[in-house]
């Protein structure tokens, strides 16, 4: 029951999200350069937890990957009455990730040609202060408007303990606009990322990071255009906003990059494969396609020069 999870649900991650003990975020502290970000999306990083890069990715881009969206889902953009087929709605009662929106299509030409842009790229390198980075394989989202009777059951969290101070961020790219505030989308508490420790004091022993208190702290939804790149520290208490609108889709991609590991080799092996093979990431609410599209229907993904360096097939 989606009701009971908490942190003791969560086991085995996506081993392409978990960045490698030690690493440290990037702190400027002589003040080095910065690609993509200005001085004052630095500074609004450093004060909320998160930045938005505009025009991340090509509109003729997003466009394809917004139709390859909708062919993978089997729904017709133009016609409502395909978008809740009986068996989709059971998962979506059922299970976390399907109730959130999310599909499993992880290694399509199209995410890849978003994960290797250039200016995607770049951004990642600001936040962490280094060039040599692996890029998540991560899946989309796909949030509806609600049907009849269907009850989103989405909730505010964190994907790793605060308490630890993780040093990781996460990433999701706007497919389509989402400019409307009832399409739903990304939500976070900023607040609560700048005056943690103090929150923290009043919570029992027994409390929950994946099932935190924060009702009653103000909510900040970030509205996105399309192509916008959203960047969040992982120590941003964040959720996914309900899509309460007449009939509007938010699509979105997850994109993050954390420092390369090049000396982890069942992990680059891993990601190769992957990658080569069209395969799923296993762990906590990642279920693959049980059609197995991506290796039946689609073709490995061409990756340029930096693409292959994302991935872990040509070193830094």
């Amino acid at each position: 029951m989606i009701e009971t999870i908490g942190k003791d649900s969560i086991g085995q991650r996506n081993l392409s999200t978990v960045a490698q003990a030690g690493m440290r975020l990037n702190a400027r502290a002589n003040g080095e350069a910065l690609r993509v970000l200005s001085e004052a999306d630095w500074r609004f990083w450093r004060e909320n937890g998160y930045v938005v890069i505009p025009n991340a990715v090509d509109a003729a881009q997003l466009d394809r990957l917004e139709g390859l969206m909708w062919e993978f889902e089997e729904l017709d953009p133009h016609d409502s009455g395909t978008w809740y087929p009986p068996h989709k709605m059971a998962l979506r009662a059922s299970e976390l990730s399907f109730n959130a929106g999310m599909i499993e299509l992880y290694h399509h030409q199209y995410l890849w040609d978003a994960r290797q842009s250039q200016r995607v790229y770049d951004a990642f390198v600001d936040v962490w202060g280094t060039q040599q980075l692996w890029v998540s394989i991560d899946r989309m989202n796909f949030n509806l408007p609600p049907a009849p009777g269907f009850a989103f059951k989405s909730f505010m969290h964190w994907d790793y303990d605060p308490d630890t101070d993780p040093q990781n961020v996460q990433g999701v790219l706007a497919v389509n606009d989402q400019r409307d505030p009832d399409v739903g989308g990304f939500v976070c508490i900023p607040q609560l990322f700048r005056y943690y420790d103090a929150w923290r004091a009043r919570q029992g022993a027994g409390w929950d990071w994946y099932r935190p208190a924060v009702a009653d702290l103000p909510h900040v939804p970030v509205l996105l255009n399309k192509g916008d790149l959203l960047i969040f520290n992982s120590k941003l208490c964040h959720g996914i906003r309900q899509n309460r609108s007449a009939g509007k889709v938010r699509l979105a991609q997850y994109i993050a990059m954390m420092p390369a590991q090049p000396d982890n080799a069942a992990l680059r092996e891993w990601r190769t494969r992957a990658w080569d093979q069209r395969l799923a990431p296993e762990g906590y609410s990642l279920h693959g396609d049980p059609r197995r599209w991506e290796q039946t229907r689609y073709a490995r993904a061409e990756l340029n020069e930096l693409g292959e360096k994302l991935l872990g097939s040509r070193p830094w």
